[in-house]
This record gives C-alpha cells, sequence and structure tokens, in this order.
C-alpha cells in the first residue's frame, strides 16, 4: 500500500511539473506580449488619455494564461499583439485592445463588472483577476459553453457565464460599477446605461461593420445623465442582436 501510494505522489508531482514547465515556456512570451502593449500605450497615449496602464491591469495580463483561451494548434500565436480567430466568425481582441478596454473601466478589487461578449473568455479572465465578480453573456452557443469550461479550468469561480442577447443587459445582477462590450454596437444600448452605477463606466465600440468604429468611454453622472469620450478607432465584429441561427 505504501509503495503504491508513493508511486502516485511521484506521478502526481511528474504531471504538476510537466504542467509548470508548459507554463513557464510562455512566460518569456507572455513578458514581450506586456512590454509591447506598454509600448503601444505611449504611442497612443495622447489619444486614449492612458500613455500608462495600471498596475492591476498588466499585472492580470502577465498572469492570465492567453493560450489556454485560443484554439488548438494556436497556442504558438497566442502572445502576439494581434486578434486571432476562435471561430464562428468571431475573434479573441487584441492583447493591447484587451488591456486599454480594461484601464479604461478604472476597475477596483471590489467592482461588479458586466461583459456582453464573452468570446473566448479572455477578457472575462483578465478582469476577473483585477474586480470581485465578473459576470459575461455571450450569445453564440458554442463559444459560450467553451468560454464557460476554459474558465472554470483555469479556476476563475468570480466569472459566472451566460448564453443569451446582452444587448439587454443582465438586470437581475444590476446595478454594475461598469460594463464593457466586445462587440461594434450601431448605436448605445440604453439597457446598459440603466444598468450602471453612478459614476460607472461603460466602455463600448460605436459603428457599423464597414465604417470606422470609434472606442467611446460613456460615464455615469449621479443625475443619470452621461459624458462621452471618444478614444481611438478600432474594429471590431458587429454585436449581434436576438439568437443567431
Amino acid at each position: 500500500m505504501l509503495r503504491a501510494l508513493a508511486k502516485f505522489a511521484l506521478l502526481a508531482a511528474i504531471i504538476m511539473a510537466e504542467d509548470s514547465t508548459a507554463q513557464d515556456r510562455y512566460a518569456a512570451s507572455r513578458e514581450r506580449m506586456v512590454r509591447e502593449i506598454a509600448a503601444m500605450a505611449r504611442e497612443t497615449g495622447i489619444e486614449t488619455g492612458r500613455p500608462v496602464f495600471g498596475e492591476p491591469v498588466m499585472a492580470a495580463m502577465r498572469k492570465v494564461p492567453r493560450h489556454r483561451f485560443v484554439p488548438p494548434g494556436r497556442e504558438p500565436d497566442a502572445y502576439d499583439n494581434r486578434p486571432l480567430p476562435i471561430g464562428n466568425g468571431q475573434t479573441i481582441s487584441q492583447p493591447y485592445i484587451v488591456a486599454l478596454m480594461t484601464d479604461l473601466l478604472d476597475p477596483k478589487p471590489g467592482d461588479t463588472v458586466l461583459e456582453v461578449g464573452t468570446g473566448s473568455g479572455y477578457q472575462a479572465a483578465v478582469l476577473g483577476e483585477i474586480v470581485a465578480r465578473v459576470y459575461t453573456i455571450e450569445i453564440v452557443e458554442a463559444l459560450g459553453r467553451k468560454a464557460a469550461e476554459s474558465l472554470a479550468a483555469e479556476g476563475y469561480r468570480n466569472v459566472v457565464t451566460r448564453i443569451g442577447d446582452g444587448y439587454g443587459g443582465w438586470s437581475e445582477h444590476a446595478p454594475f460599477d461598469s460594463v464593457v462590450v466586445t462587440a461594434a454596437a450601431s448605436e448605445v444600448p440604453q439597457p446598459l446605461i440603466d444598468q450602471l452605477k453612478p459614476g460607472g463606466r461603460l466602455v463600448i465600440p460605436v459603428g457599423g461593420q464597414f465604417e470606422i468604429q470609434q472606442l467611446l468611454v460613456i460615464t455615469k453622472q449621479a443625475d443619470g445623465r452621461t459624458t462621452t469620450r471618444r478614444t481611438i478607432p478600432v474594429r471590431f465584429v458587429p454585436l449581434v442582436r436576438g439568437r443567431p441561427d
């Protein structure tokens, strides 16, 4: 019995060591990615108002294993500073854009954040490293289920997923400290503004699929009115309404 337990412990140690080695294999790539994000932040700082991203955001970008949120076979490309296809006509956003949108939310440790457009789950994971709770909605069922599996496998117990139309938000858990939309809307969805706390922020790309889209930061005032600030032109897949075929 003791010999069997010893063999089991040795096997478990080997598996853990192999997993750790696999993680370490990407450590240098993640660090390179973070340096590229920092350089782009400096280059776009005048437009975004964020020449340097906050340390919690950069720490999350260093930590989250992006290679766990890309399709099989794309792991070698995971830490390139560019979007990648994830199937169903959708993409995992460029790491710089993920970092920028996260930083524009001005996230705090106790915050509750709504994400519209789970995609691969990567943006939700980055937020999950910083805030208390993330609620994320994905309309494409196959993507939503895969993202939920990836987030659970990586231990993100503070991220709650849902399959559905995110245009109307998630009223059961509102109000939110901030809302991030990872697909381009033709107009700003009023339900998302309604579900913001006073002082809360909505970060959203707005514009048609074949138009110049603008990444907007909308802040809700105490009296319910909003102020809008444009940052940089972006290109996102369109925000889908209703149930897709």
